[in-house]
């Protein structure tokens, strides 16, 4: 499993060939898969694939335009009157998208829509909302593009984490020496 956290990297340039409907279907069950807050699954998904949607998409937000390149995005939406974590139940979910499109080859890079702008005045949830015809009542999280990785970039290194960060019972009590 760490094998698989270093070599997962945001990948936002796509080969153009087309990800097979076994592996699509393999990141759907991952995304189902993921654990929720009390069990309440406040997740859904949509899965874009129309290349004039994804390239609609990719105007969402400044940043995004390489979405339009991807072979398909996973939107990732959360019900608040199912449950009031919606956000990190649908970021877990975010989560084992990413790793399952790693673990089957293939790259991704999460594009963040939550509290981002389309606009000076349009929001970028009420943009994806209104182009995949989302309810008013279901928050749109992100979107995460994949597809058949057009660039490498190298894995993490251990020695690039930083233990500072982790602490024993208290905050600031070092962990590790």
């Amino acid at each position: 499993m760490l094998q698989l956290l270093k070599k997962r990297r945001s990948i936002r340039k796509y080969t153009g060939e087309k990800v097979p409907e076994e592996k699509i279907f393999e990141i759907i069950k991952a995304a189902l898969l993921a654990p929720t807050s009390k069990n309440s699954k406040p997740c859904e998904f949509i899965i874009v694939k129309d290349k004039n949607l994804l390239s609609k998409l990719s105007l969402a937000k400044p940043g995004a335009a390489f979405l339009k390149d991807s072979d398909f995005g996973v939107v990732i939406l959360g019900d608040p009157s199912i449950s009031d974590v919606w956000i990190e139940d649908a970021s877990i979910a975010a989560i084992q998208v990413h790793l399952m499109s790693e673990y089957l080859g293939l790259g991704s890079c999460w594009i963040q829509i939550r509290e981002r702008k389309y606009s000076e005045h349009i929001s970028a949830e009420k943009y994806v909302r209104d182009l995949l015809d989302i309810p008013d009542s279901i928050n749109v999280l992100a979107v995460v593009s994949i597809g058949h990785p057009d660039e490498k970039k190298d894995p993490v290194t251990e020695e690039s984490l930083n233990y500072g960060k982790v602490y024993l019972d208290k905050y600031k009590s070092t962990y590790l020496e």
